[in-house]
């Protein structure tokens, strides 16, 4: 039940979060090109300077988990359950889509995202294992 769920969910969801990766949230088109390429020194450095705790759970935690669903992605694609193809195919889908961040200027190519977003997918391969053993999937 929880896969057919899944399966009808994950297209939407997908759809949203590209939504919010280009348009939501207050985006708005950069004049330039914008790349962050410090790989964990410019997410502690933004954190360093957040305004606000809510900041810091909305961009950093948030990267992460906005992303765990994308763990169970072997639900619908069985090549997906290997964590080495899962974790390739996602890096490289998701730095097309931090690239077209960059291309369009409706975001910034952020290293950090990338590696925060597997970081969730990750933990989400993690959960998917957990459920499946938990209740014989």
């Amino acid at each position: 039940m929880l896969k057919k769920i899944y399966k009808i969910i994950i297209i939407p969801y997908t759809l949203f979060l590209l939504y919010l990766m280009f348009l939501g949230m207050g985006r708005f088109q950069y004049e330039d090109n914008l790349i962050t390429v410090e790989p964990v020194f410019s997410t502690i450095k933004f954190i360093r300077g957040a305004m606000s705790w809510k900041d810091i759970v909305m961009i950093v935690i948030g990267n992460i988990v906005m992303f765990i669903p994308f763990g169970f992605l072997g639900w619908v694609f069985t090549r997906l359950r290997d964590l080495k193809t899962l974790i390739f195919t996602f890096v490289s889908a998701i730095t097309i889509v931090e690239a077209l961040q960059y291309f369009t200027r409706m975001g910034i190519f952020e290293v950090d995202d990338i590696l925060l977003n597997t970081l969730g997918v990750y933990l989400g391969w993690i959960l998917c294992r957990f459920i499946e053993k938990r209740f014989s999937y």
